[in-house]
């Protein structure tokens, strides 16, 4: 099966308080376009199960402590051994242009991004790029945008608010017109232009660091065994990283990975937690587990400076999957800077068998800069409070189960996604598109008989759900919250998966009559 990966939703330039319409109907149709891409642009993979262990198979009876963690190894991976998976695919360039009136003459503005506010602004774009670009009308008249040398259009948009979008691969390098069609707007003012660069784009910010914790990076299933002391390594890290292409953070980190590592232990068993600040750091740092029961989850003894370091046990008493996150003030700030991950809490003999587990969280950060803007982002403290984001992500960064990490999967096979909500402030209505959850573990509770046949599943800030489903036909499944204009702004994974595409499932055109009848 030939597979896409690494499409970028998200268009270079919302803006908060601006219309929403054109954009979100960008990031939708993005979505399907990306659904429907021809198999040239992508590249085919092959990927043997790798099933999760049973609730009968034993683990150590011993853990020992790893760099990343705890204790026990994750599931051999089939993926690429260097650089994660293969991609032929280049993530799209994306801009917002709206319609408007300046020094009396009718104009394109930019929305959002390095373009934001300029009229008519010059588009620079890479050869051999996807180029998108979305159509705001601004003030009511009709429009349309014309790229003759590529033969691209928009459709015309009549009334305020109206929009468009198309799409087109900048093949040709040099400048180029983009314009009004309609009689007369040209010669009015309505003209700009496409600059298509020689080579690909250089990467920017190469000294940002990778932060986004690989979903399939979990340990394997406990199963049947007796509890014991299970240690876990937490070192609090701050560094500079990758936020989306050319684009980074002053990200807050468990383990330098967000969201921090997956810690696994079963009920009964006594959670010893290793927390060090790390010696480079500038702020305190701690940690507070939903799933322990005392004083601040952990937190009122575990508040740590640079370069000192605690220690917190607790029992694991109540099976379920659970969040832990910093707590120390402002906790809001140190949870949207990537200080957030998920402990699983196994009844006795474990959960049912699957053949394959993720690790997904969502997250929010708020930056001074658009999203979309280039170079290093500034955290925005009013933003915070106001709960006014600028990017939506999974595990930490845009891009992270699109362009770096998708989740991959054969046919037939059965999936169990452990699902979390660090925030700091919005609830997720997590969805796969194209799936139906066969099982839901509400709210987390792993004692409660699961909700079956689920579509979308509502999760709260600082908490977590585990959903179940058996993958019937292979094909390209998209992770989203469906929140969707949240898309836009870099909320989107990639399931992807090999096998058949199985037509009695689904298939383009009417139903095929059974010739018996």
């Amino acid at each position: 099966m030939n597979v896409t990966a690494g499409m970028n939703l998200a268009p270079h330039g919302s803006e908060p308080g601006r219309p929403v319409s054109g954009r979100l109907l960008a990031a939708l149709v993005a979505i399907l376009w990306l659904m429907l891409l021809p198999p040239a642009f992508g590249q085919t993979h092959n990927h043997e199960a790798v099933p999760a262990a049973s609730s009968s198979e034993t683990a150590p009876a011993v853990q020992t402590p790893t760099a990343d963690a705890q204790t026990t190894a994750a599931p051999s991976s089939d993926q690429p051994a260097q650089g994660g998976p293969i991609v032929s695919y280049h993530a799209p360039t994306v801009f917002t242009l709206r319609t408007g009136i300046a020094n009396g003459r009718m104009v394109y503005i930019g929305v959002g991004g390095d373009i934001d506010g300029q009229v008519n602004p010059t588009l620079m774009v890479h050869e051999g790029e996807l180029v998108q670009i979305n159509l705001i009308n601004g003030e009511g008249a009709e429009h349309d945008i014309v790229l003759d040398q590529y033969a691209a259009r928009s459709a015309i948009v009549v009334g305020k608010n109206a929009s468009s979008t198309f799409s087109f691969t900048a093949t040709k390098v040099g400048e180029f017109a983009y314009f009004c069609s309609i009689a007369g707007h040209r010669a009015a003012g309505m003209e700009g232009l496409i600059h298509v660069m020689a080579g690909p784009r250089s990467a920017m910010d190469t000294d940002a660091a990778d932060i986004v914790r690989d979903p399939a990076d979990l340990p394997a299933p406990i199963g049947q065994r007796a509890s014991q002391v299970v240690r876990v390594d937490l070192e609090t890290v701050e560094l500079k990283g990758r936020l989306d292409d050319g684009t980074s953070y002053a990200y807050w980190t468990f383990n330098g990975k967000v969201p921090g590592p997956f810690v696994r232990v079963r009920v009964g068993d006594a959670v010893e937690v290793h927390i060090k600040n790390a010696a480079d750091s500038v702020m305190m740092h701690s940690v507070d587990f939903h799933a322990a029961t005392g004083p601040g989850g952990g937190a009122d003894f575990t508040q740590v400076a640079p370069g000192e370091d605690a220690v917190v046990t607790f029992q694991a008493l109540k099976p379920g999957i659970y969040v832990y996150h910093c707590a120390t003030p402002s906790v809001a700030h140190h949870i949207t800077s990537g200080m957030y991950g998920l402990i699983l809490v196994e009844p006795e003999g474990g959960l049912p068998q699957v053949d394959r587990e993720f690790y997904v969280m969502q997250g929010e950060i708020y930056t001074v800069e658009p999203f979309g803007t280039k170079g290093e982002m500034e955290m925005d403290y009013d933003k915070l409070i106001s709960e006014r984001p600028e990017y939506f992500l999974f595990n930490g960064s845009v891009g992270a189960l699109t362009n770096s990490h998708p989740l991959y999967a054969n046919a037939g096979e059965t999936v169990r996604i452990f699902f979390g909500v660090g925030g700091p402030n919005f609830t997720s209505s997590f969805h796969v598109i194209g799936e139906i959850f066969d099982h839901v573990y509400t709210f987390g509770s792993i004692t409660s008989p699961p909700l079956m046949n689920v579509q979308t599943v509502t999760v709260p800030p600082g908490g977590a759900t585990i959903v179940d489903f058996k993958i019937d036909r292979g094909g390209h499944y998209v992770l989203v919250d469906h929140a969707l204009s949240r898309a836009e702004r870099g909320l989107a994974g990639y399931l992807i998966v090999d096998g058949p595409e199985n037509d009695d499932i689904m298939h383009s055109g009417p139903a095929k009559q059974d010739p018996a009848q």
